[in-house]
């Protein structure tokens, strides 16, 4: 059985072409000044046609081992590159390695129609009263309710669900099995596989008859440019819509509840549960694993470390962490203390939870 090529070799690149794309300067060339670029890959991994980034000098005997035909790195780390690797250099390695491996595997950055076509394809489900623009892409088995819009350069791929009036905009992608209810989504917008948007919010009225469900009447809006990742669920607001704003980006298995805001250029890390009418103000980062109580404020800029949860308001431009969480600092102390007392009873032979009867 011949190993699979799931993306398209891409059209080599000269080394100015790497130059111009990334917007790093090249040192070194030597012997590989006609070198073409042709792929990617770790320092460990990559080949004499493969173009690297080295960051780091945690990294240094892998770089000076590498055999990558060409690397980006730093000024300062130049030196230790191995004789006939083409060398760039750049203040920021990654984010010019990023910007070249872009524009040699553009099909990786969303996801791409599984039947492989273009057009709306046999056996897709759409109807009559749906209106999509010339250029929508749309997988066999996928299903697009009434009156719902749907932008042109948008592919929903096989098995995915969009709910009657749902309003998609343009080049977005909708992966397989993922389902769209009561949602309004911006241009460029990406959705990955089996994500849920626009389900009913968890809402009940507590009684001594049993729980009355609370109607969730609100949307799901999501704007330009965020991405959302597989198996997400993003539930509808109650009263006031649930709202991800403009290049967030959230990643696999997050929960965010109903009436939740997002800010613009967020990051929230997979596991994590943001509870209902929580706020996020703008460029704040959640990691993984991370619990937002609901009714929360979170301030512009704000970082919350993994595993911590967020119990209250945090203010803007902190960094905080813990369980409750706390400034970084300050939950620092706690768990140095915590450990010179445990090694002091240690040394001490006090006794231990659990010691004796």
């Amino acid at each position: 059985m011949n190993e699979p090529a799931f993306f398209p070799l891409p059209s080599p690149l000269s080394l100015a072409e790497v130059a111009a794309l990334s917007g790093a300067r090249l040192v070194q060339a030597g012997a590989a000044a006609d070198m073409l670029v042709r792929g990617v890959g770790a320092l460990a991994d990559a080949g004499p046609g493969d173009l690297a980034f080295f960051d780091t000098p945690r990294y240094l005997d892998a770089f000076r081992a590498s055999r990558a035909g060409a690397c980006i790195t730093t000024e300062r780390l130049a030196a230790d590159a191995p004789a006939g690797m083409a060398v760039f250099v750049a203040a920021r390695p990654a984010h010019a390695f990023v910007a070249v491996t872009r524009t040699l595997f553009p099909q990786a950055l969303r996801p791409q129609p599984v039947f492989g076509h273009a057009g709306i394809a046999t056996g897709a489900f759409v109807h009559p009263t749906a209106r999509l623009e010339d250029g929508v892409t749309v997988d066999p088995g996928a299903v697009i309710g009434p009156e719902t819009e749907i932008g042109a350069g948008t592919v929903v791929c096989a098995n995915a669900v969009i709910g009657a009036r749902v309003r998609i905009g343009r080049d977005c992608a909708i992966g397989p099995g993922a389902s769209l209810t009561h949602a309004l989504l911006g241009n460029r917008v990406i959705i990955h596989a089996g994500a849920r948007l626009g389900q009913d919010g968890f809402g009940y009225q507590p009684g001594s008859a049993g729980h009355l469900k609370v109607p969730q009447v609100g949307r799901v809006v999501i704007q330009d440019d965020v991405e959302i990742g597989a198996g997400t669920t993003i539930d509808r607001g109650a009263l006031r819509d649930t709202v991800i704003g403009e290049g967030s980006k959230i990643d696999n298995l997050v929960q965010i509840a109903h009436n939740v805001v997002i800010g613009r250029h967020c990051i929230v890390v997979s596991q994590t549960g943001i509870s209902g009418s929580t706020t996020l103000g703008d460029f704040v980062m959640l990691g993984g694993q991370v619990g937002v109580v609901g009714h929360c404020t979170i301030g512009e800029g704000a970082q919350i470390a993994a595993s911590s949860n967020v119990k209250g308001d945090v203010p803007p431009g902190v960094r905080w962490g813990g369980s409750p969480a706390k400034p970084v600092r300050e939950w620092f102390r706690e768990i140095t203390t915590l450990k010179k007392l445990a090694e002091a009873g240690a040394r001490s032979g006090a006794a231990t939870p659990g010691d004796g009867e």
